[in-house]
C-alpha cells in the first residue's frame, strides 16, 4: 500500500497529534538570511548550538539525501490553570514545563507513527526533530500551514492559538502539500508591548540576552542585575508574550492530553535551598525544569526573593 495524506493524517490523529501538515523539501534562503542576521546580532546569547549545522539548517537533504517531504506535526499542551494563591516566595514556571518533559513524551509519539508508516510502505524512510534537531522546525511549522509566525516569534494557530509543541518528519515521500495560512497578526503589539525586559525588539526578532525565558532556562551563568524586579515572579520560562496574544485568549483549548497536566506549576524558594542534588534529580527526572539544573533554579528564586 502507498501512503497519502489521509493515512498520515489519520494515523496521526490517532496516535495524539493535533496538527498535521506537509511541505515540499527545499532549499532555505530567505528564513536562514532573516536568521543569521539574527546570530550575527547575537541574539542567540549564550546558546553556542545554535550557530552549528547552517547548512543543514539550509538544506535538509543534507540530513537525509532521499529527502522529498517534511511533515509537520503540531500537539496542544495548553492548561487553563491560572496562578492565583501561589505561595509566598515561590516563582512561576511556563506553561509547557507543567506537566512531562514533552520530549520524552513526543519522541514515543514520533517512533510510533513512523513504525506505523514504515510497516505500511517498507520504502518509507524518515529521520525525526522535536527541537533538538539541525533544522528550523518553526520555519517548517509554517510552511506546511500549522500557523503563522507570531511577531514574538511562536507559531499561531486559529484553533489552539500558539500553545503547542512542533515536531518535524523529513521522509522519501512526495504529497499534496499543505497552503501556508497568512499572517493575521495585523497590527497588534500585545506581545511587544508587554514584555518587561523589551526583549521583543522588533517584531518577529526576539533578543535572547533579555528574554526572562532565556535568563532563567539557558542562561548557566548569573543573571544582569539590570533585570532586578522586571522578572514579574517568573523562576522557570516565561508565556507572558502569549499570554497576552489576542488569538490565545480567543483560540486556545484545553488540551486532552493527561502527561500535560500540571504537576509544577510554581516552585518555592523554601524548597529549593533545603533541595539537594539527588532530590532534585528524583523529583524532576521527568521534567523539563531538570534542564535549568538545581543550582540554576536556585539562583533563579534568589534573584527573585532575595
Amino acid at each position: 500500500m502507498k501512503l497519502n495524506n489521509e493515512i498520515i493524517k489519520q494515523l496521526a490523529k490517532e496516535i495524539g497529534f493535533d496538527l498535521i501538515g506537509f511541505a515540499k523539501a527545499e532549499i532555505i534562503n530567505d528564513e536562514l538570511n532573516l536568521y543569521k542576521s539574527w546570530i550575527k546580532n547575537a541574539f542567540h546569547a549564550g546558546m553556542d548550538y545554535m550557530t552549528k549545522n547552517i547548512d543543514k539548517k539550509k538544506d535538509v537533504s543534507k540530513i537525509l539525501p532521499d529527502v522529498k517531504s517534511i511533515i509537520s506535526l503540531g500537539i496542544n499542551y495548553y492548561n487553563n490553570e491560572t496562578y492565583h494563591n501561589i505561595p509566598q516566595n515561590s516563582g512561576k514556571v511556563s506553561r509547557y514545563a507543567w506537566g512531562l518533559d514533552y520530549h520524552i513524551i513526543v519522541k514515543r509519539m514520533l517512533k510510533n507513527l513512523e513504525s506505523k508508516l514504515n510497516q505500511i510502505d517498507k520504502d518509507f524512510i524518515s529521520v525525526s526533530y522535536i527541537d533538538t534537531g539541525p533544522i528550523m522546525d518553526k520555519v517548517w511549522a509554517v510552511k506546511a500551514g500549522l500557523g503563522w509566525m507570531g511577531k514574538h516569534t511562536n507559531v499561531i494557530n486559529k484553533v489552539f492559538g500558539s500553545w503547542f509543541f512542533i515536531a518535524n518528519i523529513l521522509c522519501n515521500y512526495e504529497f499534496e502539500y499543505s497552503k501556508p495560512i497568512n499572517d493575521f497578526c495585523g497590527d497588534c503589539t500585545a506581545c511587544i508591548d508587554h514584555c518587561p525586559t523589551n526583549a521583543i525588539v522588533a517584531p518577529y526578532v526576539v533578543d535572547s540576552n533579555k528574554c526572562i525565558s532565556y535568563q532563567t532556562i539557558e542562561n548557566k551563568k548569573d543573571i544582569p542585575e539590570d533585570f532586578k524586579g522586571k522578572f514579574e515572579g517568573w523562576a522557570f520560562g516565561c508565556d507572558i508574550c502569549q499570554d497576552v496574544c489576542p488569538y490565545n485568549k480567543k483560540f486556545s483549548i484545553v488540551s486532552d492530553k493527561m502527561y500535560f497536566n500540571p504537576i509544577n506549576k510554581y516552585l518555592s524558594l523554601e524548597e529549593f535551598n533545603n533541595m539537594n542534588e539527588e532530590e532534585f534529580r528524583i523529583k524532576f527526572k521527568d521534567s523539563p525544569i531538570k534542564r535549568s539544573k538545581l543550582n540554576g533554579i536556585k539562583r533563579n528564586l534568589r534573584y527573585l526573593f532575595e
